[in-house]
């Protein structure tokens, strides 16, 4: 007996002991602000800080890691800690960075925001990312076959592989499990009793492994498009898409005004994959992007643009147009999608390999996944693009010390006490409807929306953000489950004329840099102040030569058709911005040709007027007020050469 109780105490000492090393290992530290907009951010508004934790949970090796944290208070005055943790997806993307959609939105009012980079992701350390993204560009705008990019970009995350392990990157320690442990210590450090889990995408896969292994932890939990099971995750990615795409074909199909306008959609879009397999298309980029400024679309990068066109609403409209601008071979406008593809690598992709292939693409069957491409003969074997992760996966495993990671068990979901709310998009390629409604049945008890007309995470939408709020301030309500019925129907967009410039305008005059835009400021200033300045004089009759006249009246007249111009630009680029900012990649809607013809009487006239002003240059008064507003028109055409207007 008396040893009995000398093994028990033994054991409580000891476990107590190892609970205190363990604790050592994890601390929280405040610090300034992780993103420069922030730098005078009141800290009794947004915190900053970093969660030390072990690398490998479990082991006792001293090596540890930081968590980014950003915590945006909430705005009621209430004593209560209420908060919201927010998972983010990929495997690799920031959620810190995603701090710009959490600033104004409605779950601020009564709970705290608390964003994370995952770790190895955006502002943690280590940050695990080699600049895949932007060679995985590179390698995209070769005009090489597809066996030559899954070559390159298995090199290249090979690479990448080394470098970590170089760095003594523990690689088994980057997965959903190590993820979980990780939002434990957190909710612990930040002093939350409990809290309401948000994930989106992939991370909704972590946020389920995270509830199933931390139910005390979890207050509510929301799941937007949501993972289901990881097995399928790649093997159905190709009929996914498919599914998603033949909505849009279909809608096309059954309106006469998109149908006449993209007559043949489906038929035309297997054409384009034809002829690119034979006829690559090259088009100009900008050198920042691409150092060869050039990028070349093969028919898997034509494949994966519409994939990833279906995740947006706004995007989906304009899939029709993007497979006519492939089909027309435009490539004028088809280069302003290369920032998409830029945008679409730009996550952490060191992170989203050791989370892949440490528990995904070892659960997902290759041969399965030909089997599920092959249903769509006309897309010669699905999507390359994540195709190549097998291949990648295959080799970031060999020779590995530590077998691949089993599936997660996420059995505990189904005796889950708290309240469950579920999204899905039904134009969603890469999590689709079926998803979200399995994933609900998981559950003893969850609510399911579907998201009609929306593609993936809807819940960010004014629609999402209204369910949401109700959910979470009240999570035992009944909610309105079919809240998305009042969403506007799919408006595909139609009647467009192609301008590579407008995109162009629109980007530099909304990053408002004065350094670039001083000088057309000025000079449309100069504009103004001279045409009020010739109508006075003109009226008093100041002028006595013809020549005077004619120069001061075609300065006049261009001076008023350039700043015309100018306003009817920035007005219609307002305006279809408010409509589809999409849009805008391929030019402006034909109710504003006016502004092309307006583009052709400016250049006319100041060509017109120029020369009459160096013909006569000898017989004008006040020649170098005259030069200077005539600088002031080239100035504008010149900035609208830049642009791509002209």
């Amino acid at each position: 007996m008396r040893l009995r109780k000398t093994i028990s105490t033994i054991s409580f000492l000891f476990a107590i002991l190892i609970g205190n090393l363990q604790a050592q290992n994890v601390t929280f530290e405040n610090r300034t602000a992780f993103m420069p907009q922030f730098k005078k951010s009141d800290p009794k508004k947004i915190s900053w800080g970093y969660l030390t934790v072990p690398e490998t949970w479990g082991a006792n090796d001293g090596k540890t890691i930081k968590i980014a944290v950003t915590v945006l208070k909430k705005n009621a005055t209430a004593k209560d800690s209420n908060a919201v943790v927010f998972i983010q997806g990929g495997p690799g993307a920031s959620g810190i960075d995603n701090i710009w959609l959490w600033l104004n939105h409605p779950l601020r009012e009564n709970n705290d925001i608390v964003l994370f980079d995952v770790r190895g992701t955006g502002y943690s350390q280590p940050r695990l990312d080699q600049g895949l993204g932007k060679k995985f560009l590179e390698i995209l705008a070769k005009n090489q076959s597809e066996e030559e990019d899954e070559k390159q970009k298995t090199n290249a995350a090979m690479s990448c592989k080394q470098e970590l392990i170089n760095r003594g990157i523990n690689l088994d320690a980057y997965n959903s499990q190590a993820v979980a442990k990780d939002l434990h210590a957190l909710k612990t450090a930040l002093k939350y009793k409990n809290w309401n889990v948000y994930g989106v995408s992939y991370g909704t896969y972590m946020a389920q492994v995270y509830a199933n292994n931390f139910a005390g932890d979890v207050k509510s939990l929301l799941l937007d498009s949501p993972v289901y099971d990881i097995s399928t995750y790649y093997v159905e990615n190709t009929s996914n898409y498919m599914t998603s795409l033949q909505k849009v074909f279909k809608i096309c199909k059954s309106d006469k005004t998109y149908d006449k306008q993209y007559p043949n959609l489906e038929k035309i879009y297997y054409e384009v994959i034809a002829d690119l397999e034979k006829n690559p298309l090259t088009v100009t980029v900008d050198k920042a992007l691409i150092p060869s400024s050039t990028f070349t679309y093969n028919a898997e990068d034509f494949k994966v643009a519409v994939q990833q066109a279906l995740y947006n609403k706004k995007l989906v409209e304009v899939i029709p147009l993007l497979i006519y601008q492939f089909h027309e071979r435009r490539g004028e406008s088809l280069g302003n999608l290369v920032s998409a593809f830029s945008s679409l690598l730009s996550m952490d992709y060191g992170v989203y390999y050791c989370v892949s292939c440490n528990e995904t693409l070892p659960n997902n069957d290759f041969l399965k996944y030909q089997q599920n491409a092959s249903q769509f003969k006309g897309l010669n074997g699905g999507i390359s693009f994540y195709k190549s992760d097998f291949k990648v996966c295959d080799a970031w495993n060999s020779n590995r010390t530590v077998a691949a990671k089993k599936g997660n068990t996420l059995s505990n979901l189904a005796t889950a006490a708290y309240p469950v709310l579920v999204f899905s998009g039904e134009f969603d390629p890469i999590t689709p409807l079926d998803n979200g409604k399995k994933v609900a049945q998981r559950f003893g008890k969850a609510n399911y929306i579907e998201a009609r007309t929306y593609g993936h995470v809807p819940s960010f939408t004014k629609i999402g953000y209204k369910v949401v709020e109700s959910f979470i301030d009240n999570p035992k309500q009944k909610l309105d489950l079919n809240r998305f019925k009042e969403a506007d129907n799919v408006k595909l967009v139609t009647g467009i004329t192609i301008n590579k410039g407008v995109a162009k305008t629109g980007k530099s005059i909304g990053e408002q840099d004065p350094i670039f835009l001083f000088p057309l400021a000025t000079a449309l200033v100069v504009m103004l102040a001279f045409i009020f300045a010739y109508l006075i004089k003109l009226i008093k009759k100041r002028y006595t030569t013809v020549q005077d006249k004619i120069v001061r009246i075609g300065i006049t007249i261009t001076s008023i058709t350039g700043l015309v111009l100018f306003g009817c630009l920035l007005m219609a680029i307002t305006k279809v911005s408010e409509q589809n900012y999409f849009i805008l990649a391929f030019g402006l809607p034909q109710t504003f040709n006016y502004i092309f013809l307006l583009v052709l009487v400016f250049l006319g006239c100041l060509i017109l007027t120029l020369l009459y002003y160096i013909l006569t240059i000898k017989k004008t008064d006040a020649r170098s007020v005259i030069f200077s507003v005539i600088f002031s028109n080239i100035l504008l055409a010149t900035y609208l050469l830049y642009w791509g207007i002209l």
